[in-house]
């Protein structure tokens, strides 16, 4: 696996591991299995991993941290942990969240994400969502304290808009963007790709393969078992799906081309965006895992990049990201 630097000072594999499927949303969950599955990212040499407070409500980092505590020291130090904090979700409502960004409550956060992954220091710590009622400059001042306690080494961001971004860089380097882009989700190119460029800030796209889309494995919403979140998001409604479809359609002559799969183009279209970016797939599936991780190897002929660059010109995405609860703070 190749590495990028997401900044001078952190360096990771080309593709990470987002692992927030191993805990919710995406249907039935097994820790067993998914500890099988993180440890095949140490022979593919993944050694990025994202999770978040509250993926599992505290879950998916416990399963990270009992995975970490498995391998031998050498193993373990090769490992770069991403965590975030910031959306506050109660224990008796499924999908509700409150965005707090209160100085107080990133440093409690903090704390209790370094002891359930049972680690000394986070390796990159991001403020998960913005709520603009705590200024960004008191966010930022909290966690460059935290930097300097010792107990995080980089501070990272989600969802945020350009100029919230350049507020925050002005108190402390930011290392790291984490945002939704992917084939199907574009909207970062206007304004905020172009900053995280000038800024020279490293960027991770979630949901790199659309949620499972650009794999070209779901095109019926029937398939989505009821746990899965997917089954009532807007853009895998079936009218949507069918519309939408017209995108794996227009990306197949590539795979062929490669002899891989759409997921694979998708992979390496984004890597191709950027040196400083790292997308973290999540799959709960070895099978998967293996392929997402082959991707790094594809590289794309400049007039293929070129007429994926260009191809939300002629096929429209229908249905939203999220629900309104889930849009709260996004590109705030």
């Amino acid at each position: 696996m190749r590495t990028r630097n997401l900044s001078q000072n952190l360096s990771v594999s080309a593709i990470g591991y987002g692992a927030m499927g191993l805990s919710e949303f995406y249907g039935d969950t097994d820790d067993a299995a998914s500890l099988q599955l993180l440890h095949k990212l140490v022979d593919l040499d993944i050694n990025f991993i994202d999770t978040a407070d509250q993926y599992g409500r505290g879950h998916n980092e416990r399963l990270i941290g009992h995975f970490l505590a498995r391998l031998d020291k050498a193993t373990r130090e090769q490992f770069k942990i991403a965590t975030k904090c910031g959306v506050f979700r109660s224990p008796d409502d499924a999908y509700a969240r409150t965005i707090i960004n209160q100085p107080d409550y990133i440093t409690r956060c903090c704390n209790e994400s370094l002891k359930r992954l049972g680690v000394e220091c986070i390796d990159l710590f991001y403020l998960h969502r913005i709520n603009h009622e705590t200024p960004i400059e008191e966010s930022m001042a909290c966690l460059k304290q935290l930097v300097q306690q010792g107990k995080i080494k980089h501070i990272g961001l989600c969802e945020v808009s350009a100029a919230t971004l350049r507020r925050a860089y002005a108190v402390h380097p930011v290392t790291a963007l984490q945002t939704e882009y992917s084939l199907w989700t574009r909207d970062i190119e206007d304004d905020i790709l172009p900053t995280v460029k000038e800024l020279d800030i490293g960027l991770v796209p979630y949901s790199p393969l659309g949620r499972g889309f650009l794999t070209g494995k779901y095109l019926k919403n029937s398939d989505f078992a009821d746990g899965d979140f997917r089954k009532h998001n807007d853009r895998f409604v079936q009218s949507n799906l069918d519309h939408n479809a017209q995108l794996l359609e227009a990306i197949r002559p590539l795979t062929e081309k490669y002899h891989c799969t759409p997921g694979q183009i998708a992979i390496a279209w984004l890597l191709a965006q950027y040196e400083k970016l790292v997308p973290i797939p999540g799959t709960k599936h070895t099978d998967y895992l293996v392929e997402n991780a082959q991707a790094a190897e594809i590289t794309l002929e400049d007039k293929d990049i070129a007429l994926l660059n260009g191809i939300h010109h002629r096929v429209e995405i229908k249905g939203g990201r999220y629900s309104a609860e889930g849009m709260k703070g996004v590109n705030a």
